[in-house]
């Protein structure tokens, strides 16, 4: 007696799978920067926001490469968003230097994490859009989520390289903090890395100058990171004012 044919059984390699285990390492880190800072170790949950920036950075390129990507993992590569730089970096920033703000400070977190869902549900949106129609634009819309975080931490970053500068008013961080949320759904033209080319003859110039990025990091964390926070500020500056009227 024959039965009907069973279907094939799908199964993916670990190496497809790689993506999504980098997706949910970022949401480990993001979830354990929240206990540092519930704890006050507050060196230690900047870092593991960084981390899971990075980790952010990698896995949808990673995805691609593999050639693995799937609903599943941009909605999980979402939700890891919203997590880390929605939820974690500015509970880190609350307990780090908002809490003699009370309420005011609460709003501040409250308001920076509805802008972050909301920039992200935009994004979303439009890369199926985008998707639909076979194209993409040169530049994000809004402050993207990952460099609203970093930006908004920027005053963690200044105390760190000075250990003997104070921290600012609570008000003036909540007051910095919820322009960066702000950023995040005004229509500001910000240039997408992604899109950057870059010609062969300037290929060796460009893996020197991430070389030299790269040790500054590790050697001078903080103010590698100040510098660049503020260089990314002037290029939103510059993508507002001088590139995106002229290739409008």
């Amino acid at each position: 007696m024959t039965g009907t044919p069973r279907s094939p059984r799908k199964e993916v390699t670990l190496a497809q799978l790689l993506p999504n285990m980098l997706t949910v390492a970022a949401i480990c880190a993001g979830i354990t920067a929240i206990r540092m800072g519930v704890q006050g170790d507050y060196v230690r949950a900047v870092q593991l926001l960084l981390i899971a920036a990075v980790l952010d950075g990698l896995d949808g390129r990673l995805a691609r490469l593999l050639r693995s990507t799937s609903a599943m993992g941009a909605e999980l590569d979402s939700l890891a968003d919203f997590l880390n730089f929605g939820v974690a970096a500015p509970l880190v920033i609350y307990y780090w230097g908002l809490q003699d703000a009370r309420h005011a400070g609460w709003i501040a977190v409250l308001f920076f994490a509805v802008c972050c869902v909301m920039r992200l549900a935009r994004f979303n949106v439009s890369s199926r859009e985008e998707g639909a129609k076979g194209g993409s634009g040169a530049y994000f819309e809004g402050l993207p989520s990952p460099a609203g975080a970093l930006l908004a931490m920027l005053p963690m970053f200044v105390t760190f390289a000075l250990p003997g500068m104070t921290k600012p008013p609570a008000a003036l961080i909540g007051l910095y903090m919820a322009a960066m949320g702000l950023l995040m759904i005004l229509p500001v033209p910000v240039w997408s890395f992604k899109k950057t080319r870059i010609s062969r003859e300037n290929v060796k110039f460009f893996l020197l100058g991430f070389a030299c990025v790269a040790a500054a990091l590790v050697i001078f964390t903080w103010g590698a990171l100040i510098v660049l926070c503020l260089a990314y500020i002037a290029m939103m500056i510059w993508a507002a004012l001088v590139w995106h009227p002229q290739n409008r």
